[in-house]
């Protein structure tokens, strides 16, 4: 189990030539998405615009829609290539396995993978809305609701991809009890830490000074905490 199956010797430059075509194909993967993405900008745009009812947006300079465009395509685009990019870099470091970090690889890069994509969803369906139901309704009878479109997808791209980050919690306490660092003991012991750790995640990661959004962030964090300790404890660490 501890063996390297296929241990093939290289040089240090061929493993810099394979590290440079992974990066080229992962390149290309990521102009192709952002392309793709481009030319059905209008439509995503729309369905990040969804969780901003009753507010109405506004180009405030020449350009802007299209700079948002742009914005937008790339951060989608990416998001689409990110499968292909996690796939190159799993066949660059594959070869310098064991059959035993071999069988760990694969569902902890699934498992983060589903826990990304989970985290998006979640910032869109929760942490968006409440995010904007709470600047709306503080100021509906004082202001009327006109957003800077830039302003606007600036918070909700950066929302999106910070908590499907933070949703990496699990992974990264799989990790580190797999390496024998710390375990599911130490874990639950430290809880207390881990409350006020959340909530300033919670503070850091959202965009916003709403205290909702932040509390539901950092809620998220401490539930995906206590479910990491509870996958911990199945593996028998």
């Amino acid at each position: 189990m501890d063996e390297v199956p296929g241990d093939v010797e290289m040089s240090i430059f061929d493993h810099l030539e394979e590290l440079r075509m992974r990066l080229f194909y992962s390149l290309i993967a990521v102009i192709v998405g952002v392309i793709g993405c481009f030319a059905f900008v209008e439509k995503i745009v729309k369905i990040l615009e969804v969780p901003a009812k009753g507010a109405k947006f506004l180009q405030l300079s020449p350009g802007e829609y299209f700079f948002v465009s742009l914005k937008v395509a790339g951060y989608s685009g990416l998001l689409i290539a990110s499968p292909f990019i996690l796939y190159q870099i799993i066949m660059f470091v594959l070869p310098g396995l064991t059959r035993r970090e071999r069988r760990v690889i694969g569902p902890i890069v699934l498992g983060s993978s589903v826990l990304f994509f989970v985290g998006i969803f979640f910032a869109y369906i929760a942490l968006i809305p409440a995010a904007l139901n709470f600047f709306i309704s503080y100021g509906e009878n004082v202001v009327e609701q006109l957003w800077s479109i830039d302003r606007y997808f600036e918070f909700v791209l950066l929302l999106l991809f910070s908590t499907g980050l933070a949703f990496q919690v699990p992974v990264v306490q799989f990790l580190l009890a797999l390496l024998g660092i710390v375990n599911s003991q130490a874990m639950l012991k430290g809880w207390r830490y881990i409350l006020l750790g959340a909530a300033i995640l919670g503070a850091v990661l959202t965009p916003s000074t709403d205290p909702v959004t932040q509390s539901l962030l950092g809620g998220a964090v401490l539930s995906l905490y206590f479910g990491g300790i509870g996958l911990v404890k199945l593996s028998g660490r």
